[in-house]
């Protein structure tokens, strides 16, 4: 076993095991968006960072790759590490507004603008599709081509995989691939509806009016019944 200090406390871990999973597992919250527990690490998003402390040194790695280690000290809400997340968190929702996911994680996060011209595309290079097709559906029907702004996914030739089975697993991973979330009123990239985590409609109609997970959509009241949620 290793032994190694998260925010404060000390814990145990096996060895070969990361900082994310030993966190994870004594309850300790570290966003992540290309991490899944099925699927190998990747280490795309970056938005699992803390910050370690190895012979007094301090630096930001990702969590999902990093091993844990002896003796190895690790902060996972600095200042410094949230800082990095919402400027991470804004380069992603840049390039897709419409992510109820990332919307969902900037709430979190306490994010409340963007500074970044939006672009409104489709994919945010996580790999969570590439791997799953890969790993799990073992096909291989889906592949990154390129590097830097013009890398992207796509099948070999851009023609229909003969590999592929349409079985879907693809698109019920990405987190790119949803609804449009912007709120009920909203004509700002970010909603922020998520932060009311009560029901509003129901002082006013003495009920809940829909079952919507993390309530909040229903901010601008009035308009209910009027074409609104």
């Amino acid at each position: 076993m290793v032994n190694l200090i998260i925010d404060g406390v000390k814990v145990q871990a096996e060895e070969d095991t990361t900082i994310l999973e030993v966190a994870r597992f004594y309850g300790i919250d570290i966003p992540a968006l290309c991490y899944h527990e099925d699927l190998s690490p990747y280490g795309a998003c970056r938005l699992c960072t803390v910050e370690i402390e190895e012979k007094g040194r301090k630096r930001l790695v990702a969590s999902c790759l990093y091993p844990v280690k002896e003796g190895l000290r690790v902060r996972t809400h600095t200042a410094r590490v949230v800082n990095g997340r919402r400027m991470i968190l804004e380069l992603l929702l840049a390039r897709c507004p419409n992510s109820k996911t990332l919307q969902d994680m900037a709430s979190k996060t306490g994010l409340q603008r963007i500074r970044f011209k939006p672009e409104d595309n489709d994919c945010i290079l996580c790999g969570l599709c590439v791997r799953m097709c890969a790993e799990q559906m073992r096909s291989g029907a889906l592949g990154f081509i390129g590097r830097g702004d013009t890398r992207e996914v796509v099948t070999p030739f851009r023609e229909k995989s003969e590999v592929c089975r349409s079985c879907g697993a693809c698109m019920y991973i990405c987190p790119a691939m949803e609804l449009q979330c912007r709120g009920i009123a909203s004509s700002r990239d970010l909603c922020n509806s998520c932060l009311v985590i009560s029901p509003q409609c129901l002082e006013k109609y003495d009920q809940v009016m829909c079952y919507v997970e993390s309530c909040g959509g229903c901010t601008g009241i009035d308009k209910i019944g009027k074409g609104g949620k």
